[in-house]
């Protein structure tokens, strides 16, 4: 070969390999520029996930008071068990399954093939309860497991009272989400910060010296503290839930309790709820049994959903309904307002009137004649509001009914109020939409539009915001937001307002919402009966709302009260009947509560119970003579010569002309008769009654001012073992008394 051929074939060797080696390490050089300028941020991404593991733990859900700082909803400590398969080895795989699966009540087997994962957590079970988690401990400590099982507190939400306001506070969700009610509305505020547990790992995923951890901790959600009043809250659940089994009203009941001057919710009540500690369990006992008795399947599945979303819809707010005659307010405070009626204005009813080609009746088949706008008010005379109506004409009508808040979201913190109700506008409102919206039919609203309208005509005619939550606290306590409880607008003047009042507080006296008047506390209401026309439409068969909404005291109202009953079916639909008794037991309970100061006038004063006087220790002379001052008759028991104790006792009420009880020796105390049935008759036919089984009544409701009334409910149910004299609380009813 010579020598031009080798220095030939040097020459392409050294450039091969210059290309080789220029070609090698650009494509090193190429990588590296790709993996740390292109690819360097999700390469240290996933350096860190895979050299780090994070334990999330929850925040504690901030707790849910009632105005007193009485907790309704609270968080306590509750426990994941999570297993550590990269801790477990094949030498004490078998204990930790057989300790789990008898502790947690899991199958041993599912325990082991799960601790045989190339994982380093897997949640065995979540929300376990503190004796679990003790037991887990002490196993572990018993068995010297150092690793392999692991317990992160979580949080299990509790609601003390169980089914107490439910609809209003709602429920959460496994994850501590809030679902429904107050939960839902203020989820962000109550959920808090999860904390988290950040420990380095080796290649194989176990975890290395605890230097290489840190722990970032949870940051707790805030509080609520509402305007609703625990107390307020459970007198309104006991009386309406007494109110629908009395009435058996078949499509639950609703009452809202507002302070008219502020719109701060006190009380708010759906029945039949569900208990918010178990919101999936259907509460009514007859439906669950009619979805348990169904074959599974998609119609099963349905009907229990379907169930469900009815116990946990806040009817107060979510649904909508005809008011009825309780609307007659509005329209007569719109009328007043713009001057068109006065109290003495004079109007006509025959029982009709005929409005277009179409004739409109009267409650009062026969008419009420002539009579005042008071009197028309009081009759819940249709006619009257119709030609009120007229007189408005739409324009004006309309002007009032945006104005009192019907054609708009009340803006109340509760999830749930529909978005539009059902109403004409004044285009639409023809002669006879017209003439029936003026007496609160054809058209649809909520209550709490309802009663957020009653608190306007009463409070001075300002339209206030309803509000259930009055402040937010951080977990220091710190207050974070408070409500505002600036009026939106006046939609009346206070004068108009002022004699509203007057003629409400005379209504509920002498009228037709008589039923709720109580003695002393100057109650102004009107009632009302709508029909269900949708109902009627699908079914053929006429279903009914009995209502009562109301204030009081009158001359200076402070609290309002929608009553609210869907589809009674007991003796009476009208809302007098079934509403008012309810009103009134719950106004007689919280009005001395919040301190309403009683005021009675002369003729209430008259027939005013007394208190019992002191007679214990007196001889039998000196005791009659000082019953016979008091116009009380003593009724003697025993053979001793001085009285040993007396029924009622000293302080207590007892009807004036009433009977007392008194007992002369010890044997004669034990002495008791049987509380007869009081329901059901004339005032005098229960005063005999008691009289005959030994025992006073105490008159309250229509007995007053009622022309024939009758008893509908008794303090001391019939049959209960009592001591003679005892004093029994006698409700009256106008049972006659309609709208």
């Amino acid at each position: 070969m010579s020598k031009g051929t080798t220095i030939r074939m040097w020459r392409r060797t050294i450039f091969v390999l210059l290309a080789l080696i220029i070609v090698g390490f650009g494509a090193i050089v190429f990588s590296l520029a790709r993996l740390q300028l292109v690819e360097g941020s999700s390469l240290q991404t996933r350096a860190v996930d895979q050299q780090l593991k994070d334990t999330v733990f929850s925040a504690q859900r901030g707790t849910i008071y009632d105005c007193n700082m009485k907790p309704l909803a609270e968080s306590a400590s509750v426990w994941k068990v999570v297993l550590e398969p990269a801790f477990i080895t094949d030498k004490n795989r078998e204990v930790i399954a057989e300790g789990l699966s008898k502790i947690l009540g899991m199958d041993k087997n599912e325990i082991i093939k799960r601790s045989m994962k190339k994982t380093y957590y897997d949640e065995l079970k979540r929300k376990v309860e503190t004796d679990v988690k003790d037991q887990i401990i002490k196993f572990k400590v018993e068995h010297k497991i150092d690793n392999g099982i692991r317990l992160i507190e979580d949080f299990k939400r509790y609601y003390p009272y169980g089914e107490f306001a439910a609809s209003v506070l709602g429920f959460t969700g496994t994850d501590n989400q809030g679902l429904y009610g107050l939960e839902k509305q203020y989820d962000s505020y109550l959920t808090g910060v999860p904390g988290k547990l950040v420990t380095a790992k080796n290649a194989i995923g176990t975890d290395m010296p605890f230097q290489y951890e840190q722990k970032v901790n949870a940051q707790n959600g805030n509080s609520l503290v509402l305007t609703i009043d625990e107390v307020v809250q459970h007198f309104l659940e006991k009386n309406l839930e007494e109110g629908v089994k009395e009435n058996k009203v078949g499509n639950r009941a609703c009452a809202i309790v507002m302070n008219v001057k502020t719109g701060a919710i006190l009380g708010m009540a759906v029945k039949g709820d569900f208990d918010p500690n178990n919101p999936f369990a259907i509460a009514d006992k007859e439906e669950a049994a009619k979805i348990a008795a169904m074959p599974d399947g998609d119609a099963k599945k349905a009907a229990l959903k379907a169930a469900q979303e009815k116990q946990w819809r806040n009817k107060s707010i979510s649904d909508t309904y005809y008011p009825g005659s309780v609307f007659k307010m509005i329209t007569g405070s719109a009328a007043m307002e713009e001057g068109i009626v006065n109290e003495n204005t004079p109007f006509f009813c025959n029982g009709s009137i005929k409005v277009a080609s179409e004739t409109i009746h009267c409650w009062r088949s026969y008419g009420h004649g002539s009579e005042t706008f008071v009197q028309g008010l009081c009759n819940s005379c249709n006619p009257v509001f119709i030609q009120i109506g007229e007189k408005l004409g739409p324009q004006r009508f309309f002007k009032y009914f945006s104005a009192f808040g019907f054609t708009s979201k009340t803006g109340i913190d509760l999830p749930g109020e529909p978005l539009r109700t059902i109403y004409y506008t004044p285009e639409q409102l023809n002669p006879v939409e017209l003439a029936t919206e003026s007496f609160g039919q054809n058209f649809s609203i909520t209550p709490i539009q309802m009663i957020t309208a009653i608190a306007a005509v009463s409070n001075g005619g300002y339209l206030v915001q309803p509000h259930v939550v009055s402040q937010i606290l951080d977990e220091d306590g710190n207050i974070v937001k408070t409500a505002d409880t600036t009026p939106k607008r006046q939609v009346i003047s206070a004068d108009t307002s002022a004699r509203m009042c007057k003629i409400l507080q005379l209504n509920a006296t002498i009228g037709t919402a008589k039923n709720g008047y109580l003695p002393g506390y100057r109650i102004g209401g009107k009632t009302g009966t709508s029909q269900k026309m949708d109902v009627k439409q699908k079914t053929g068969v006429m279903q009914y709302i009995a209502s009562y909404g109301g204030f009081a005291p009158a001359d200076d109202p402070q609290i309002a009260m929608l009553v609210f009953f869907d589809e009674p079916h007991g003796g009476s639909y009208y809302g007098a009947a079934v509403a008012g008794p309810v009103f009134a037991k719950t106004m007689e309970e919280i009005l001395p509560y919040l301190g309403v100061q009683r005021k009675y006038t002369d003729s209430e004063l008259a027939k005013l119970d007394v208190k019992a006087p002191d007679v214990v220790g007196k001889t039998i002379d000196e005791a009659k003579s000082i019953l016979n001052k008091q116009k009380l008759t003593p009724k003697i028991y025993g053979s001793g010569s001085k009285i040993v104790s007396q029924v009622p006792e000293s302080g207590k009420t007892i009807p004036q002309n009433g009977t007392m009880v008194l007992f002369t020796d010890e044997k004669s105390s034990d002495t008791i008769v049987t509380v007869p049935k009081l329901t059901g008759m004339s005032l005098a036919a229960a005063n005999k009654t008691a009289a005959n089984a030994g025992l006073n009544i105490s008159i309250t409701g229509a007995a007053l001012t009622g022309t024939n009334p009758v008893s509908n409910s008794q303090s001391i149910a019939a049959g209960t073992k009592v001591p003679p004299g005892t004093v029994v609380v006698v409700g009256f009813i106008e049972p006659n008394q309609v709208e």
